[in-house]
C-alpha cells in the first residue's frame, strides 16, 4: 500500500511585477506563471517556506 502524500493547492492572486527578483523566482519555482494559475504541490517544509516567503502574492486553497 502506498501512503497518500498531502498536497496543497496554491493560486497566484497578485502579479509579481515590481517585486524583488528572488520573490519572482520563488513564484516561478512554485510553478506559477499567469495570474490566477493554480498548482497542486506536495506539502513539504521547502514548499511551505516558499509559500510563506511570497504569501502576499499567493493564496492557499
Amino acid at each position: 500500500m502506498a501512503t497518500q502524500q498531502a498536497t496543497l493547492k496554491v493560486q497566484l492572486v497578485r502579479s509579481p511585477i515590481g517585486t524583488k527578483a528572488d520573490h519572482r523566482a520563488t513564484v516561478r519555482g512554485l510553478g506559477l506563471r499567469k495570474l490566477n494559475s493554480v498548482r497542486e504541490l506536495q506539502d513539504t517544509p521547502a514548499v511551505r517556506g516558499m509559500i510563506n516567503k511570497v504569501d502576499y502574492l499567493v493564496r492557499v486553497l
